[in-house]
């Protein structure tokens, strides 16, 4: 299988898309996507971020805040917004043009458990079982602690943001999760830009000062006390003083040295991540002596188009798809987790597979109308003609749909025992194809951090003064992270630093 690296960034629509170390090609706008699945989450979303997005100019900088936020994704915005609600006075820096990082590229949902809106679904789920299902997913390797904070406090994270204006309303199933639990926009469209969209908005609305084209190039500390920031603004070094600080600066799934030097067996598979994703904040927290955990722990997504790096949202699946290989069978249960599908593919011999899905499906995953403008799903008005479409057995194409489909009306998947996700059954043209194989999604490693989202030293003692949320921290996927719970632990962490960093600032200042 061809693999290689790509990161890739939603501009907002002023900006240029660009790519980076892709193989046997010097041209980006071949190898360029429009938004890595931000742009799956609505019209508008491709650009990373709406029209109505407003940065503050670099003139309005001061030189001290109350709450200095390094990066402006979803943590970062969640915890500006936070401060701000606690009576601080936050800024975000983020060195890229535009805001949202990896979280514009999140295609799925939000998990939480025992939300009002399941309630009102009908759905049973209580935070026990989101806590067993994650432990499991993370090979019973999960921050115990970290875990238990996160799933006690998603159900009011879905609340905090439904008050701001960003409700996610449409439950469906993630791989890993016994029951329905990944929250979406009620029209179904991917979590990401949407959410960047809102979080935009409520800071703007906050009069949140957020600076872009700003790299902080180092976290500055004094008698033990982190007080501020070195930046590069422009080209012009500056010094911004903070009562406290707190970095949401992702992970470091763009950064092929990193990778190679924590995963090695990774060289050249392709990334679904951001170009933003270098690991930065790791390094800075790191120089000050913080303790990391897990940095080998790298999640490979199962379905990502592999010229791009372009992630098919695991909703596709979640939804009812089916997996199968070049002979047109099943190989293996869709809704594994995202480690045990990645596997399952790798191991086939051309390490490649197609998901297979009808028209009603695409109706339900809004998703997949990006995926059709993007050329990479395959169509037939028959099984038959897919079939033709993908060079396939049409025979084996056939017999394997209508297995599918006896299996969803007798809820009883006797091949790969699949009990998630079979609601629908696949018998509604035109039907269609996407090609897929694994690719680099997730560092689960980071800084670590308590409950508090105070960041530890090597002694497990917290560094005075600094926060830390996001991808940028480990130990709460363990070995594996299970589908949904990205956004969630963003938004729950993030939340967290911008309550704790205030609280801290508040008192010390």
């Amino acid at each position: 299988m061809k693999k290689f690296i790509c990161s890739l960034l939603a501009f907002s629509s002023a900006m240029a898309l660009s790519a980076c170390g892709v193989a046997s090609s010097d041209n980006a706008e071949d190898n360029a996507q429009s938004s890595g699945q931000a742009t799956e989450a609505s019209t508008d979303a491709a650009s990373g971020a709406s029209e109505q997005e407003e940065y503050t100019d670099p003139s309005e900088l001061e030189n001290k805040y109350d709450v200095v936020i390094v990066g402006a994704g979803g943590a970062g915005m969640a915890a500006a917004i936070q401060a701000k609600e606690e009576g601080a006075n936050p800024v975000i820096l983020e060195k890229l043009p535009v805001a949202g990082g990896n979280t514009t590229k999140s295609s799925g949902g939000m998990n939480a458990s025992e939300t009002k809106f399941q309630e009102e679904s009908d759905i049973e789920d209580s935070n026990d079982t989101f806590y067993d299902d994650t432990l499991e997913g993370g090979q019973e390797t999960n921050d115990k602690k970290l875990l238990r904070y996160f799933v006690d406090h998603s159900a009011d994270a879905i609340d905090w943001l439904d008050n701001m204006g960003i409700t996610l309303n449409n439950i469906s199933y993630s791989g890993g999760a016994s029951v329905q639990r990944i929250h979406r926009p009620e029209d179904g469209a991917a979590v990401g830009g949407y959410l960047v969209d809102g979080l935009l908005r409520n800071v703007n609305e906050n009069e949140i000062p957020i600076f872009v084209n700003t790299d902080v190039t180092n976290i500055n500390e004094e008698n033990g006390q982190v007080d501020g920031v070195e930046i590069d603004m422009d080209g012009d070094s500056q010094t911004i003083d903070a009562g406290a600080v707190a970095v949401t600066t992702g992970g470091y799934g763009a950064n092929e040295e990193m990778i190679e030097e924590n995963r090695p067996d990774l060289e050249g598979y392709v990334s679904t991540n951001s170009e933003g994703s270098t690991g930065d904040g790791i390094k800075m927290i790191e120089e000050l002596g913080g303790q990391t955990v897990d940095m080998d722990q790298i999640q490979v997504h199962p379905t990502v188009i592999q010229k791009d790096g372009t992630l098919i949202s695991e909703t596709v699946r979640g939804e009812g798809a089916i997996l199968v290989n070049q002979e047109g069978e099943r190989f293996f249960n869709e809704m594994e987790t995202r480690d045990k599908v990645s596997e399952a593919i790798t191991d086939l011999p051309e390490e490649e597979a197609y998901l297979i899905f009808d028209d009603a499906l695409a109706d339900r995953a809004k998703q997949v109308d990006f995926y059709k403008e993007q050329g990479v799903v395959e169509s037939g008005d028959s099984i038959e003609e897919l079939a033709q479409e993908i060079n396939i057995s049409e025979d084996q194409l056939k017999e394997t749909l209508d297995n599918w489909n006896e299996a969803v009306d007798k809820e009883d998947d006797q091949d790969f025992e699949r009990e998630t996700a079979m609601d629908y059954d696949l018998t509604d043209s035109p039907f269609y194809a996407i090609k897929i194989a694994p690719g680099i999604h997730h560092t689960m490693g980071g800084v670590k951090i308590n409950t508090d989202t105070e960041v530890l030293d090597e002694d497990d003692q917290a560094i005075s003064g600094l926060y830390a949320a996001g991808e940028l921290t480990g130990g709460l996927h363990g070995n594996n992270r299970i589908g949904g719970n990205a956004v969630a632990d963003i938004i729950i962490f993030g939340r967290q630093a911008g309550t704790q960093a205030t609280k801290f600032a508040q008192e010390n200042n």
